[in-house]
């Protein structure tokens, strides 16, 4: 599915809708307020698609969250933490890409 980028007519991939919305996220969590539990949902239906295209998995125990914790000097750092039980790989013919 092609989609039309923020700042042009640039076709975008599944996995680059998942990074964008991965910075989203992240100038979201940055910018003090609270996480957007929306925002993480989308974020997960992409990841899963995309990591679904190499292994199977199971959907059911997938979980995505952001942790946020306080460094040096006033510094505050997000991670994102995924528990992606894996079935199995699947196997991969030629390379598209």
């Amino acid at each position: 599915m092609a989609m039309f980028g923020l700042f042009g007519n640039k076709k975008k991939t599944s996995s680059s809708v998942a990074k964008d919305r991965l910075k989203l996220v992240l100038i979201h969590d940055r910018a003090g307020t609270s996480s957007n539990n929306e925002m993480i949902e989308m974020m997960k239906r992409d990841i899963l698609k995309v990591i679904s295209e190499y292994i199977e998995i199971d959907e059911s125990e997938f979980e995505l969250d952001i942790k946020t914790a306080k460094g040096g000097k006033d510094r505050v750092f997000s991670e994102i933490v995924a528990n992606i039980p894996i079935k199995r790989v699947r196997k991969m013919g030629k390379n598209k890409y």
